[in-house]
């Protein structure tokens, strides 16, 4: 912020009146009647200024000015209007408490300035915020509706690494509209969902998200300067365009706010929701930053917080994750946080969210606040999934709904990654290693996890957590650590992607894995995703061969509702073959899917395979993971697109056929294709 040396506005005066304010008056900052409503909750505070640069008025001062002073309720809210007041203006609020004075941001700021965009302001954290109208973008998207819970197939990104030229992305600046050239790619893969890791502004540079202070405001970091947003302008039009919607200005793209809503708007309109990454188990850390949520109403002087006294107004003071855990037991508290996800809801359309850590949260005394948490957003969206990433037993907990649980939608699941890791890893010792393929089934035969049903569990073999650098590794690095291109990585990754994608449960992507990507990731930008790998003229063959091994794995399994179904049963796991079947059904119906898995390195030919079919006669071959190895340049094995079941009982069905198993593959059966 930039503060003058004058004592009083330059400009005409300026003068907070309570018109306009009311019991519903909004939180923070908000346009209204040719001015703006300001409304803060410091209940310890002695008193609370509003400054800011105000339709032409500079009223930012080193100390207070009466007019500017807001009207304390007894609520502990703090209030007051303020005639003039633009959009774009910035502001904040001077908070004298018992200990200190000085500015903070807006708890409820929905953007903060930049020295780009403000010339004469500091950077974060001694930024000022941002007056925003959440009306003001003109959507296009109005019709779009988010897939069913158990249609979802989620991909996962950090903004800040995923796309845009590689020196932005190695300096973790990609951006928000950067993310849009990936569009087509995702669209052309078959995901209907992005889940990209937080997007609220955090602490630190190249954060991987989850050390959040500003939870209203998009990470400015993921923002670009008005004065380059031109071409950015005309990619955005020319999406926009594609699909018969009128474009915009540069001024419409103008702050952070307006652009998250446009990757939003776009990505919408391209058929993939967008579910947000929100971090309510903690915040911060809070070092060097007196101007934030800590130390908000200043009860005590900055400084290192008090372990037997609670001195901040939203936190306790027991450490989570590197920050402090809310204060789960205060109304106020638990209303913010509330607020922020109904504000990504009704500001942002966004199609769901993803709770981190909910297992802190409950172990922070937060039971209560996920119950209404829920049950708020339940009744304000009920099409959007609540999925809360929960590490402790019994884990149905976080699904079972209130009393006895916290009301979440669906919950992570590590029960299928950790045998599928097992089972990979155990696969590259050699063709003799015992890959205990009971266990594999054993995870398919109860709800993951305890869960109630399996469409409840989040699925992944990769996510941020687990494949960051200096954690586990990528699944070609585990199917051969030795050459991670070589056959065995690339057929053992395509057999473990394919029984993901064919297995109970909603299936989560994390960025690369669709093309075979090795490396760990970090948020530094020293491992980025190798895009560049599906350049059809400079690529990697092997990469462009699994990404289309992809694209077709995840089309079967939207174009079979077997596979996003309840039912599986898993009857043959056998280790002295390493073939492993799954059976999908739907209950009532049928549409029978047979999955056949091998991770065997020979190909069973002569003779074939012999197993057991539900029922008798023609079994379409809709699926053959060989097909997509050095594609064009081989024949693959296979069956011909069709085998016919006329053999004996066998594996508790009535009937039975001979069939060809590629080495190390994924074979796929049914009835029809459901073209």
């Amino acid at each position: 912020m930039e503060i003058d040396e004058f004592t009083e506005p330059r400009g005409l005066p300026m003068r907070i009146s309570q018109n306009h304010i009311s019991a519903n008056t909004a939180m923070g900052a908000n346009l209204f009647a040719n001015g703006a409503t300001f409304r803060v909750w410091a209940p310890d505070a002695k008193a609370v200024y509003i400054n800011g640069a105000f339709g032409g008025t500079n009223a930012f001062h080193k100390d207070t000015d009466p007019g500017l002073l807001l009207q304390k309720n007894s609520d502990g809210r703090w209030t007051g209007f303020l005639d003039g007041v633009r959009e774009g203006d910035r502001y904040k609020f001077y908070v004298v408490g018992r200990g200190a004075s000085g500015f903070k941001r807006d708890p409820y700021a929905r953007e903060l300035t930049t020295p780009a965009d403000f010339p004469g302001t500091f950077g974060f954290p001694s930024c000022d915020c941002v007056l925003r109208d959440p009306n003001k973008y003109r959507w296009r998207s109005d019709n779009f509706r988010p897939p069913l819970f158990n249609a979802l197939i989620i991909y996962q990104f950090h903004v800040g690494v995923f796309s845009g030229p590689d020196p932005k992305r190695r300096q973790c600046q990609g951006t928000f509209l950067d993310a849009l050239d990936k569009v087509e790619h995702l669209v052309r893969l078959g995901v209907n969902a992005i889940e990209p890791l937080p997007i609220d502004e955090a602490g630190a540079d190249r954060s991987i998200g989850y050390d959040g202070r500003d939870f209203f405001s998009p990470e400015m970091s993921f923002g670009v300067p008005t004065a380059a947003l031109e071409p950015y302008k005309q990619r955005v039009n020319a999406l926009f365009a594609a699909k018969g919607k009128p474009g915009l200005h540069v001024e419409d793209l103008a702050g952070s706010m307006a652009q998250l809503k446009v990757m939003i708007d776009i990505f919408h309109l391209y058929g993939i929701a967008v579910i947000l990454d929100v971090v309510y188990n903690h915040a911060g850390p809070f070092n060097g930053d007196d101007e934030c949520l800590y130390f908000f109403d200043l009860q005590a002087p900055p400084s290192a917080p008090n372990k037997n006294n609670n001195d901040s107004l939203y936190f306790t003071n027991q450490g989570v994750a590197g920050g402090l855990a809310f204060a789960y037991w205060n109304q106020d508290v638990r209303q913010f946080l509330i607020d922020n996800g109904k504000l990504l809801y009704d500001e942002y359309r966004a199609d769901g969210l993803r709770f981190d850590l909910v297992n802190e949260i409950d172990n922070h005394g937060g039971a209560g606040f996920c119950q209404d948490l829920t049950g708020t957003y339940r009744a304000h969206r009920p099409s959007n999934p609540l999925i809360a990433e929960y590490w402790r037993d019994p884990q149905r907990r976080a699904v079972n709904l209130p009393a006895q649980g916290l009301g979440f939608d669906a919950a992570w699941s590590d029960q299928l990654r950790n045998e599928l890791w097992r089972v990979v890893s155990a696969a590259s010792v050699g063709a003799g290693a015992v890959l205990g393929l009971d266990r594999l089934a054993a995870a398919l035969a109860f709800r993951p996890n305890d869960l109630p049903d399996f469409w409840r569990a989040v699925t992944c073999i990769e996510n941020h957590d687990e494949v960051q650098v200096g954690r586990n590794p990528r699944i070609p690095f585990r199917a051969d650590s030795n050459d991670r291109r070589s056959w065995y990585a690339r057929s053992r990754s395509r057999v473990a992607n394919a029984i993901l994608l064919t297995a109970p449960g909603i299936p989560m992507l994390f960025m690369g894995q669709e093309m075979l990507e090795d490396k760990q990731w970090d948020s530094s930008g020293s491992n980025l995703v190798f895009f560049d790998g599906l350049d059809p003229l400079h690529g990697q063959r092997v990469m462009q061969d699994f990404y289309r091994f992809m694209q077709e794995l995840v089309a079967l399994r939207k174009r079979h509702p077997a596979l996003c179904g309840e039912h599986c049963r898993v009857y043959i796991a056998r280790d002295n073959d390493r073939v492993f079947v799954m059976h999908r059904w739907l209950e009532g119906v049928g549409r029978d899917i047979m999955v056949v898995s091998s991770l065997n390195e020979r190909t069973f030919n002569e003779p074939n395979y012999q197993l057991g079919f539900p029922s008798g006669g023609r079994w379409l071959e809709v699926f053959n993971s060989d097909v997509y190895d050095d594609i064009g340049q081989r024949t693959p094995f296979g069956n011909g697109g069709a085998v016919f079941a006329d053999g004996p009982p066998m594996d508790g069905f009535l009937t039975s056929a001979g069939i060809i198993v590629p080495a190390n593959s994924v074979l796929v059966f049914a009835r029809d294709d459901c073209n």
